[in-house]
């Protein structure tokens, strides 16, 4: 009886792990479609010089773009991807990340609302949320912070700048919504 018990969490760890290898699998290998993440933007509304910049507040660089508009514009998924996590943090008030393809974190700050949960499967183009200016960006102008983390670093983007070797896991957004624009890099 003990050895069919075993035989069977096994069975159950062995799909487990067959599931977690086809997930994997499926966000490295699907292609990464982008759409801008604020509904009606143009590329005026995010400064081009914006990521990295420093000093940044207690962060020290910025590790994103800021996406200005309206309070209430609809925000929305970037990628095709799960939400990994939804919350209210201090600093970036109500924020949402999508673990998208290439397993490729996408971070979404200062919302105003909030309107997927975590798991939730995400189209492209799909509202997460809308644009406010939550956490430390009450009194400031209502704006997006967008950032893309990557799991698997990219060492050739490290360099000498202030926290220049973090930059291994941040992607710059910006090349991104250029790309949208057709502006060249």
């Amino acid at each position: 009886m003990k050895l069919f018990r075993k035989r069977k969490k096994r069975t159950r760890l062995d799909k487990f792990v067959n599931t977690l290898i086809i997930f994997v699998f499926i966000l490295l290998i699907l292609p990464q479609s982008f759409v801008l993440p604020v509904e009606g933007m143009k590329k005026n509304d995010y400064n081009q010089n914006s990521y990295w910049y420093y000093p940044w507040g207690k962060s020290g660089t910025h590790k994103g773009v800021d996406i200005f508009g309206r309070k209430g514009t609809n925000v929305v998924s970037s990628v095709r991807g799960f939400t990994f996590a939804t919350g209210n943090g201090k600093r970036s008030g109500r924020y949402v990340i999508i673990l998208g393809p290439k397993l490729r974190f996408h971070y979404f700050a200062h919302l105003n609302s909030i309107e997927t949960k975590v798991g939730e499967w995400n189209s492209l183009g799909e509202k997460i949320g809308t644009l406010g200016n939550s956490g430390n960006a009450k009194g400031k102008p209502d704006h997006l912070h967008y950032s893309i983390i990557s799991w698997l670093p990219h060492f050739w983007n490290i360099d000498n700048e202030p926290q220049g070797y973090r930059k291994m896991f941040y992607l710059n957004p910006i090349d991104y919504l250029n790309d949208c624009y057709n502006i060249p890099k």
